[in-house]
């Protein structure tokens, strides 16, 4: 491992943030604004909203919708599988 690599023990609370915004986010609709004023950070060690989609485990759904602060964010396939393996 490299020296600027996070080790398992940086990992681990992002991980257990991942959960946790994955879990919120299932257990009602949510809006995209309410998901970024619940989950956004400026801190550049805490992506746990970007990590979520680049790794395809959410979506955000506009369809029909003009504003974005009012499109749904879901979970994807992949995060639903990834919630019920934490359980």
């Amino acid at each position: 491992m490299r020296q600027d690599e996070p080790g398992p023990a940086m990992q681990l609370p992002t991980a257990a943030l991942l959960h946790q915004m994955l879990a919120w986010i299932a257990a009602r609709p949510r809006l995209y604004g309410e998901t970024m004023d619940a989950w956004r950070t400026s801190c550049p060690r805490l992506t746990v909203w970007e990590d979520a989609m680049d790794a395809g485990l959410v979506r955000i759904d506009a369809t029909g919708i003009a504003r974005q602060s009012q499109a749904r964010v879901l979970l994807t396939t992949d995060g639903e599988a990834l919630l019920r393996e934490n359980l």
